[in-house]
């Protein structure tokens, strides 16, 4: 269960990843940036645009990226607790 949650984790970087670079290069000319999502099994799928970074369409998704962390802090502290009480009982 808490492979699901890190591959998540990792999945969700890899977007913060993409994003940042999108935004980094805002005013590079001839930047085509690359507009990635989650797929299916945590997998990103990325396509490069045919224009410039969309700083409106950034933001968002960097709203959206925060929300997939902090959705998964809680079941993996959650999966962390449930571990360390089982080592306390069989200890």
């Amino acid at each position: 269960m808490i492979n699901t949650n890190v591959n998540s984790l990792q999945a969700h970087q890899t977007l913060m990843d993409i994003n940042a670079n999108n935004v980094a290069n805002v005013n590079t000319e001839d930047f085509k940036a690359t507009d990635a999502h989650i797929v299916d099994r945590l997998e990103i799928s990325a396509d490069t645009s045919q224009s410039g970074t969309d700083l409106t369409k950034e933001l968002t998704d960097q709203i959206v990226i925060e929300d997939g962390f902090k959705a998964q802090i809680p079941a993996i502290k959650t999966q962390d607790e449930m571990t360390k009480t089982l080592l306390d009982i069989k200890a």
